[in-house]
């Protein structure tokens, strides 16, 4: 099978409807793979897919303007990703959310928090800090330490915030700000669901697409 370079393809047959004419490039995944792909389509009819695949296509629909789109045939968003959360969320009958998020964004955490309890959801929040545990506890040598090798720092607790999460029944988790790797080892720890919100970004203000596009990023590396 051939590994997958979608970001590669100019073309992009796939996102206009592939026909027995069309001719794709030779390092498409899904050349001569039609079983493959008609395969993976039964699964989102499957019981534990379907709930959660047609809310997403209902909220991916209202997130736009729906008489711009029939009758002009533009597509105009209405709603940011936070609303398409909440709307998500009662879709799937979820009376409550799992927030894992960054001490550093506590700020930003506890206003996701009152616009989600605004839309009824009973919010269950876990800060990366908790547990208050020093980095060398959890074995990170003290030069790794950003504010010095001799001073007590407190470590990032994904699989804590994970933990607790779990234990608190979450039908879906939502990621605001952790790390990059604590992010990946929260996912990999959560019973449930996850979906992200904010992505830690330092340097950008936690906005990483703007790094692809100003020159004042051009010499990022």
């Amino acid at each position: 099978m051939k590994e997958p370079k979608c970001a590669t393809c100019k073309a992009r047959p796939c996102c206009r409807g592939i026909t027995e004419k069309t001719v794709l490039p030779s390092f498409c995944p899904i050349k001569n793979r039609k079983r493959l792909v008609e395969q993976i389509s039964r699964k989102y009819k499957s019981k534990d897919i379907h709930t959660f695949y047609l809310s997403a296509a209902m909220t991916e629909k209202e997130a736009y303007d729906e008489r711009a789109a029939r009758e002009e045939g533009r597509i105009i968003p209405v709603w940011p990703r936070i609303r398409e959360i909440a709307e998500f969320a009662k879709k799937i009958g979820a009376k409550k959310l799992g927030m894992a998020f960054c001490s550093g964004l506590y700020d930003e955490a506890s206003r996701i928090n009152a616009i989600l309890e605004g839309h009824g959801f009973e919010i269950v929040s876990v800060i990366c800090s908790c547990g208050s545990m020093d980095k060398e506890k959890a074995g990170i040598p003290a030069e790794y330490k950003v504010k010095g090798p001799k001073n007590f720092e407190v470590a990032c607790n994904p699989l804590l915030q994970a933990e607790l999460l779990n234990r608190a029944e979450t039908p879906f988790n939502i990621l605001v700000g952790l790390c990059v790797g604590h992010d990946m080892l929260f996912t990999m720890h959560s019973k449930a669901p996850v979906t992200t919100l904010i992505v830690k970004d330092r340097m950008t203000g936690h906005n990483p697409v703007i790094s692809l596009y100003t020159r004042y990023h051009k010499d990022i590396r």
